[in-house]
């Protein structure tokens, strides 16, 4: 089973997981730049930030046999913060590097005036480099914050069909499905998705264009759990190809549209910027 995590935000995870991974059947991962937990209070620290998704982690993920690709923007959140909004002028230079197959995590938290310029502003570039674009639907009044994002991607010049709306649930599938974007779901130990929910999801609605992830992170969740979708999928009769569908080729094809991915893994050099990770090794 060959297994493609969309959305992991792997910075956040040890070693140990990525072993993990590679033992139930992942192979490649995209990482959206997110918020930390510690707001940022400066472009820099967004800059070393973005380097480390370009370097430490494809170097991290090698290790393990796993392609490791991200998508970078200003996200929602910090999109409120005054001092963070210069991010947005340094982001077309990050846009350009091969290891970047769309432009997020955008979207909205709280639906601000300033989520909404940034939102705009980062669909802009998202078209202008010929990029897809990984949209962040809030985790409060959500059906109204889907609507809203909807509505400012059709203004903008980004087809929907080059759009991934993520996490979705039983209350903003059907909206989602019938704009024409693709369908992104997280499933978490305890908020969010689940597994049963989310095989119910792909029952009712089909695996047409739906990526399913883990969007494990800092907090309580679980990089495996887009294995354990496909292990339950299968329970419940789905095929195995329904299961590679929706748990490979389908973030294939999404992310292919930059035409940047590349999931044969490269040996990695022995170390990056002198670190060789083998703490305590020979």
């Amino acid at each position: 089973m060959r297994l493609f995590d969309p959305h992991i935000h792997m910075t956040s995870r040890t070693t140990d997981d990525y072993e993990a991974m590679r033992d139930a059947g992942v192979r490649a991962v995209v990482e959206p730049s997110f918020w930390m937990g510690q707001p940022r209070t400066s472009p820099a620290s967004f800059l070393d930030y973005f380097d480390s998704l370009l370097g430490w982690e494809p170097f991290r993920a090698a290790q393990y046999g796993i392609a490791h690709h991200c998508t970078l923007a200003l996200n929602p959140k910090e999109a409120n913060d005054p001092r963070c909004a210069p991010v947005l002028d340094e982001l077309p230079r990050y846009l350009v590097k091969d290891q970047v197959v769309a432009v997020g995590e955008i979207g909205y938290d709280a639906m601000t005036p300033a989520e909404d310029k940034a939102l705009a502003a980062q669909l802009q570039l998202a078209a202008d480099h010929g990029l897809p674009a990984l949209v962040h639907t809030p985790h409060r009044d959500k059906l109204a914050g889907l609507r809203r994002t909807l509505d400012v991607v059709r203004e903008s010049a980004l087809p929907l069909d080059r759009v991934l709306v993520d996490h979705l649930n039983e209350t903003t599938v059907r909206d989602a499905k019938d704009s024409g974007c693709w369908l992104g779901f997280s499933v978490y130990p305890d908020t969010k998705m689940d597994e049963r929910r989310m095989v119910a999801v792909l029952r009712a609605y089909g695996p047409e264009k739906v990526l399913v992830n883990s969007a494990a992170d800092w907090g309580r969740s679980d990089p495996l759990k887009t294995r354990k979708v496909a292990d339950l999928m299968l329970a419940e009769g789905f095929t195995e190809d329904d299961v590679d569908r929706v748990l490979w080729r389908n973030p294939v094809a999404f992310y292919g549209m930059s035409g940047r991915l590349e999931l044969d893994v490269v040996p990695p050099e022995a170390t990056h910027e002198g670190n060789s990770l083998l703490r305590g090794g020979e």
